[in-house]
């Protein structure tokens, strides 16, 4: 299946000589969520405007659908959207008048049925004759999204798409991203939420210092650099570890009273790897009070990711 977004080399130079991108290559399958992680100032903002053309690249090549985007960019931008990080609208516009504006900007023409159809599916229609400075954050948040939804684009940016919202709203968000997919449409996430790409994400890129660090399939990347760790409270404090134990990848801690085993592979090698550790205790005749075991998350690998490029 053909691509829906092809980044080739690239690249932006900002006067100063900050390098916001670095050599960027990345290939977005059409009809999957993708999530792009990365710290503030690693390139996900510049990435996003370089592809919707509110950046101008200083290198490499950009097609969607296709198409060149340095040749036929009014072609393609009509079929992406964009919900920014911030609110750029009229806040003293009515909630229909400005999505029923933002089709219209890209040549599509009126469709009442349909600007209620996505009012309705955001929960925006009983709203939809407020002005948009009366609404709360998450009802402006959502009236962004309806604003890229307006001239129906097959690939979608969510650029930070809940900052700033609540808990309930967000898990809200997460619903209407799944119900976008559902008609087809290709999303591209940035989020400093990453339970979100944990959540919704196919697949899960990394960027850092305009780099791209790694792409894989989410569930992929958990099995490959996830890791099982445990915490093993000792009844009587050791010194050293036994031989018993020595071959597993564990350390005394806290003066010799706990033991830490830190290992697996995210394929549930290290749950198997902490009971062998207990039954080899056991048989050596050294009691334990307890045992605290958690697997790592996506942050977890994030945050080693980024260590590791530091």
């Amino acid at each position: 299946m053909e691509p829906i977004l092809e980044l080739s080399g690239l690249t932006k130079v900002y006067p100063g000589g900050l390098k916001a991108l670095d050599n960027v290559d990345l290939t977005i399958r059409r009809g999957e969520i993708f999530a792009l992680l990365g710290p503030n100032g690693a390139g996900k903002t510049t990435l996003i405007g370089a592809v919707c053309g509110l950046v101008r690249s200083s290198g490499g090549t950009i097609r969607a659908f296709g198409l060149d985007l340095e040749s036929d960019w009014r072609k393609a931008r009509a079929r992406i959207g964009l919900v920014p990080q911030e609110m750029a609208t009229d806040m003293f516009e009515t909630v229909y008048r400005a999505v029923s504006y933002s089709r219209g900007l890209f040549g599509v023409s009126p469709d009442k049925a349909r600007i209620e159809e996505i009012l309705r599916s955001l929960a925006l229609w009983d709203k939809k004759d407020e002005q948009i400075r009366a609404l709360s954050g998450g009802m402006k948040r959502r009236v962004l999204i309806a604003k890229a939804l307006a001239h129906e684009p097959d690939l979608l940016f969510l650029d930070e798409p809940t900052a700033g919202v609540d808990v309930e709203l967000r898990k809200g968000m997460w619903a209407i991203i799944d119900q976008m997919r559902a008609r087809g449409v290709t999303i591209i996430l940035t989020t400093h939420y990453i339970e979100e790409a944990e959540e919704m994400a196919d697949r899960v890129g990394i960027i850092s210092k305009g780099r791209i660090l790694m792409v894989d399939e989410k569930d992929a990347l958990m099995a490959r650099l996830g890791r099982t760790e445990a915490h093993i409270a000792l009844a009587e404090p050791m010194a050293e570890l036994p031989a018993a134990i020595a071959g597993f990848p564990v350390e005394l801690e806290e003066g010799g009273t706990s033991l830490r085993y830190r290992g697996g592979d995210g394929t549930g090698k290290g749950k198997a790897e902490v009971a062998e550790v207990t039954k080899a205790l056991t048989r050596a005749g050294i009691d334990y009070t307890g045992i605290e075991t958690r697997e790592s998350s996506l942050e977890d690998i994030f945050v080693s990711l980024l260590g590791e490029d530091g």
